[in-house]
């Protein structure tokens, strides 16, 4: 093909790409504006959706309980630490400083980040198409030996053969230029490409023209993992705009739309930035920049800067920017994984996704709490691989405190359930481990720890309740709740609690229930059962040496994965929660609703109860005995085969219960031995018998901060009689 046919096919193909983008762009103005609005209002926390917001949060390392905290607290001068909160220096770490960060409380940033940001850039390299409708454009190495471009850089293998990456084509500290390494593509090696994505994936040489090593300049990982950032959070890019020596556009650049495919940016970018990889705060590669969003006339067409309709031959440096767009890097992972290959091109390929791995993966603590109570099925074949990158980028960030969480374990068997205890303990009890601990293992609990920490301390910065606050915000949510009858009050109340049960936290009762939530006006935890009281952070070790005896057990059980099918795991998952179950109380218990979300991390029917006094309630439903004052029972309260009645909290468990019922109805009563509609008169008596305290008062409001709805029972214990809650038993 004539070098003119080829220059004239590949600015056919921009043009088609800028129009494209336009149009994406200008099809989400609304919603765009709409998120613009929330960001100016609320900030980065509710712009984007609940889910993706949690995920990125507990990316960092924290949680809606820090998040809400954090906005809540009043604004200081950075102090030596650089933080805001006013937290002493060995209390700070770098996740508080990095929520900080997102919610735009602090622009401080540790100096390892520009440290980091070196590194990264070493695998970004500019591309240079030799011959006819050559070219420059940017790409970087995603696995010792692909490396990932857009598709209109090189549009087939034809292109990549005729083309060579430099890596190091950049000026040094003092001004003066570093002499590049050049490779040669090789995509008779490896070539796989997506037009509609628009990326492209090639074999680099392992050797450069002067004999440098490829590995040298290492590689960037690469992740599906949802929660690496959000609508309203900034950007960086390592690029080589033009062509020109690599540059950097370093976090001024917002994210302004999350599309299903792309993300819409506003950075400085030019032409020769095609395949750059953009970052986030975290040097995670959220994207592949692959062109810019023009201004356009009514009919859709591509202007100029002087307001005339653009055309390729003015060149790209006449052309009106808006935005940028990206593909996301989780799309193209997703269709990299569909693409059928085999022999060494599936090898390759696989790269990608496990180099850099050292098997068995181990699962973070925060994946332990996400799992839903199911354990993570096995993963097999090209799977295991995916399964396996996922998992390792969860501890990828892991920033431990090096706490030591250690007790006696002369041995460790497969688990079995605990028979119910005759006698509760009166210290929260640390399961025994397995006598090797992984180092991930131990890393990702002392994640967890340091974060419940920090929660804990921030949170003891703020009044314990503010009942004028309170007030205002009860007023406020009930205030189109109607009281006609009992069943559209119970209606009306369901759907309240559902529709502002927004965001929808996961199980982490370390993180969300022992720092805040939880706590009495004396700042310690009080077991809902037996009334014992404990420090915040006894429960929060003890159930972090609970988390890391499960987290080493489930590295055996990923070890017999070839021979034990997903039932198997899942039998073993179950015993062993079973028999290492954390400080924490499901007033409903979990088997009635199958550990599901969001039941399961439902904030309102979670309290801190001792171990023993958990195993020894078990799944028995509440009974009133007639003889309770009477007779001999545990520390704990008394148990029979017709149900089990608690020593301490009756009015409180009474309350959580009802709200569950309000909450989700018909979840409760569909099988045997769950809590009968014939009982629903102990919960009133025991509601009626135990005035609301402020402890109850704190709790609500803490949760309607976290997880936005609230308990009707406790705001209005007298609607407990006016609801006919005939209607929430299937």
């Amino acid at each position: 093909m004539a070098t003119a046919e080829l220059a004239s096919e590949r600015q056919s193909d921009y043009l088609s790409q800028l129009t494209m983008a336009a149009a994406r762009y200008a099809n989400r103005t609304e919603r765009r504006e709409g998120n613009q609005s929330v960001l100016e209002s609320r900030g980065v926390l509710y712009a984007d959706t609940p889910e993706r917001v949690e995920k990125r949060l507990a990316r960092l390392g924290a949680d809606w309980a820090m998040a809400r905290a954090i906005e809540r607290t009043q604004t200081e001068p950075a102090s030596s630490a650089g933080s805001t909160l006013g937290l002493p220096p060995e209390g700070f770490t770098s996740d508080a400083l990095g929520l900080e960060r997102l919610i735009g409380r602090n622009n401080l940033t540790p100096v390892a980040f520009l440290e980091e940001g070196v590194q990264v850039s070493r695998s970004v390299g500019r591309i240079t198409i030799s011959g006819p409708g050559g070219g420059h454009g940017t790409g970087f190495m995603v696995s010792p030996s692909l490396l990932l471009t857009n598709n209109h850089v090189l549009r087939d293998k034809e292109d990549a053969t005729r083309s060579k990456v430099a890596f190091a084509f950049q000026d040094s500290v003092d001004g003066s230029p570093l002499v590049p390494a050049v490779f040669q593509l090789e995509p008779l090696r490896f070539f796989v490409t997506d037009r509609a994505l628009d990326y492209s994936l090639v074999a680099v040489s392992p050797r450069g023209a002067q004999g440098e090593e490829l590995s040298s300049f290492g590689r960037l990982i690469l992740s599906e993992a949802q929660g690496k950032i959000l609508i309203g959070e900034f950007v960086n890019i390592i690029q080589h705009p033009r062509g020109e020596p690599k540059q950097i556009a370093l976090r001024e650049n917002q994210i302004v739309d999350v599309l299903e495919r792309f993300l819409h940016y506003e950075c400085d970018t030019r032409e020769g930035s095609s395949g750059s990889p953009v970052f986030n705060d975290q040097w995670e590669v959220v994207a592949l920049h692959h062109s810019a969003v023009p201004k356009t006339d009514a009919e859709g067409r591509p202007l100029s800067v002087d307001g005339a309709v653009w055309q390729p031959e003015m060149g790209d440096q006449q052309l009106a920017w808006r935005a940028n767009e990206g593909v996301r890097i989780s799309r193209v992972l997703g269709a990299l994984h569909e693409i059928p290959l085999t022999g060494e091109a599936a090898r390759l390929r696989d790269e990608v996704f496990t180099a850099g791995l050292t098997p068995p993966p181990v699962p973070s603590a925060a994946q332990m709490a996400s799992f839903n109570g199911k354990p993570p099925v096995p993963a097999t074949n090209g799977s295991q691989a995916r399964a396996a990158q996922e998992t390792a980028n969860a501890t990828q960030f892991l920033l431990p405190l090096r706490i030591s969480i250690g007790f006696d374990a002369p041995s460790f068997s497969p688990p079995a359930v605990l028979a119910p205890q005759p006698a509760p303990a009166s210290v929260p009890q640390a399961t025994p481990q397995p006598p090797v601990k992984s180092p991930d293992v131990v890393s990702a609990v002392e994640k967890e720890v340091d974060a419940a920490l920090t929660n804990h301390r921030v949170a003891r910065e703020r009044p314990y309740y503010d009942r004028v606050a309170d007030a205002a915000a009860r007023e406020a949510y009930y205030a189109n709740i109607r009281t006609e009858t009992g069943d559209a009050l119970r209606r009306a109340l369901t759907g309240l609690l559902a529709d502002s049960h927004e965001p929808q936290p996961r199980y982490k009762p370390m993180r969300l229930v022992y720092p805040w939530v939880d706590l009495h006006k004396d700042g310690r935890l009080r077991s809902i059962y037996s009334g014992k009281d404990f420090s915040a952070e006894e429960l929060i070790r003890a159930d972090a040496a609970v988390a890391q005896a499960r987290l080493a057990r489930v590295q055996e059980l990923l070890l017999l994965e070839s021979t034990a099918g997903p039932a198997e795991f899942e039998q073993e998952f179950d015993a062993l929660e079973a028999s290492m179950p954390f400080n924490c109380e499901h007033v409903v218990p979990q088997s009635w609703f199958d550990k599901q979300e969001p039941m399961r991390g439902d904030l309102h029917h979670l309290f801190a109860c001792e171990v023993g006094c958990n195993s020894f309630r078990g799944n028995f439903p509440y009974f009133d005995f007639p003889n309770f004052e009477e007779a001999e029972r545990e520390a704990c309260g008394m148990r029979e085969s017709v149900g089990f009645e608690p020593e301490k909290g009756k009015g409180v468990v009474a309350r959580a219960t009802l709200y569950f019922l309000l909450r989700y109805p018909g979840q409760v009563g569909d099988v045997a031995r769950e809590f009968p509609e014939d009982r629903l008169p102990v919960l009133l008596r025991w509601h009626e018998s135990e005035a609301v305290t402020e402890y109850e008062l704190h709790r609500n409001a803490a949760i309607a901060e976290i997880q936005g709805n609230r308990n009707p029972l406790i705001d209005h214990p007298e609607w407990a009689r006016e609801i006919d809650f005939s209607g929430v038993w299937p």
